[in-house]
């Protein structure tokens, strides 16, 4: 059997391997009553993982995996990169730090909304680590620390550039005055790339330069910047520990360059009905595509409400996404509905699709890149709209 490494970055070519069998784990509705099927492939984001540590080497690599790991299922996304020996954890509030905790009882884990008031001793039950972004969050963590004489730590974020949470840099000489105390609580610095996927950006330099300034006032406590796109901008953006996120289900870290991930989720929605439509017929709402030519339909159960973007159809003025029919790819037309899509199926042979059959609406030649440029969004929004009427399946 054929096993190729995500390899991009190292330049691998496919190679003889005996690969073992996936474990199969499922969830979501029966597939028979579900309206599509979306496929993860974690031991894909496992590889995609494991070449990006090698990437950012000698900095650690951590893993964000907030939003149900981008709507791919925290829990067993987390275990797949626990196996694959990641130990540093984000997740963006107190119930996702709570479901990763119970599948990952030795990792770090991070909390980057920080402290909502009257949280803190909940940090403690499951000894997750908030990362503080104001003196009021500060406060109360220490207010906490010294009554319960709880020793977790803390991170502090600083606002270089971005512009949402954290910390003023100014602020940071009266902080690093504390980080020499011997128990000053705080186990990790960081900051956010504003501009990470857009490598010439002027942002990236003055932010890195930022950052480095501060990384001098708090010697000895690690650094942390680089998200996905982050990790391609060099050495000077990794410091000590590297944040991906998106990268790690397949989405393209580099958009100006071939993508360096290994695709690691499919989307398959079912056939409900074979149509057929004269020229000149109107499909779907406000009858925004009319047929050109005599043309064959098939009808999707699968629709907004699923987190298929109503933009991606093709309309008699835009040119809309596809979908793979039969391995060819075939236009989204008409509007999407709440629950449905039709795709234009007219050069495909009569017989090579059915009633109940699936069709594919992102992986083998559909990237998650390519879909949200039809969506006309991004693959974090893509990825974190998928509803919960799919089946799921898992490869572990």
């Amino acid at each position: 059997m054929l096993f190729r490494k995500a390899n991009s970055l190292t330049g691998d070519e496919p190679v003889e391997a005996d690969v073992p069998e996936p474990v199969i784990s499922t969830g979501g509705w029966p597939e028979v009553e579900a309206s599509g099927v979306l496929t993860v492939d974690c031991r894909a984001i496992a590889r995609n993982w494991k070449a990006l540590s090698n990437h950012a080497a000698p900095a650690e690599c951590s893993a964000v995996i907030k939003a149900d790991a981008y709507g791919c299922g925290i829990e067993l996304v987390a275990k797949a990169l626990v196996a694959a020996g990641c130990t540093t954890f984000f997740v963006a509030n107190l119930p996702e730090a709570r479901r990763l905790r119970a599948v990952a009882p030795d990792a770090a884990i991070y909390v980057t909304n920080g402290i909502v008031g009257g949280t803190a001793p909940k940090f403690a039950e499951i000894n997750a680590q908030p990362v503080i972004g104001n003196f009021a969050e500060l406060a109360e963590w220490d207010g906490f620390r010294t009554v319960q004489k709880w020793k977790g730590g803390a991170a502090l974020h600083f606002d270089t550039g971005m512009n949402r949470l954290g910390l003023a840099v100014a602020e940071a000489e009266a902080l690093a005055a504390r980080a020499r105390l011997p128990d000053h609580g705080f186990t990790l610095v960081m900051s956010h790339l504003a501009c990470a996927d857009e490598p010439n950006h002027p942002m990236n330099v003055r932010q890195i330069a930022v950052l480095r300034d501060i990384r001098l006032m708090f010697r000895g406590i690690p650094i942390s910047m680089a998200n996905s796109s982050g990790i391609f901008l060099g050495a000077s953006a990794h410091f000590d520990v590297v944040r991906p996120g998106v990268a790690l289900f397949g989405a393209n870290p580099t958009p100006d360059a071939r993508n360096p991930m290994e695709p690691a989720v499919e989307l398959k929605a079912r056939v409900a009905q074979l149509r057929s439509v004269e020229r000149g017929t109107p499909v779907g709402y406000n009858a925004t595509w009319t047929a050109k030519h005599a043309a064959r339909l098939a009808i999707a159960t699968v629709g907004y409400a699923d987190g298929y973007p109503r933009p991606v159809g093709t309309s008699d003025t835009l040119t809309g996404g596809q979908a793979l029919v039969a391995g060819r790819r075939c236009p989204v037309v008409g509007r999407v509905s709440m629950d449905m899509l039709a795709v234009d199926i007219t050069g495909v042979p009569d017989n090579a699709v059915k009633r109940g059959d699936f069709i594919t609406l992102i992986g083998d030649q559909i990237t998650l890149d390519e879909f949200a440029a039809w969506s006309r969004t991004i693959t974090y929004d893509v990825l974190t709209r998928f509803g919960q009427r799919y089946h799921r399946v898992w490869k572990s």
